[in-house]
């Protein structure tokens, strides 16, 4: 996996929880993903949303499954 730099953001959830499951979801089809979350080592988890990222090549993918799988 590329890092998040080189990554497009396919969606932003409010928990970590919410974006282990986009991530099984898109593991399931095959698309790698990566999370990413500053909440001070896990001491505020309130303080920042949790993103998840792609490659650019599978962003379109992984945002039309996103969509289907998270409804």
């Amino acid at each position: 996996m590329k890092h998040a730099n080189d990554l497009i953001l396919v969606s932003t959830f409010l928990s970590m929880a919410d974006a282990q499951i986009a991530k099984g979801v898109l593991d399931a089809v095959g698309i790698q993903s990566l999370i990413r979350s500053d909440n001070a080592g896990g001491m505020y988890p309130a303080l920042a949303a949790v993103e998840l990222f792609v490659r650019p090549e599978d962003a379109e993918v992984a945002t039309a499954t996103l969509q289907r799988g998270l409804r």
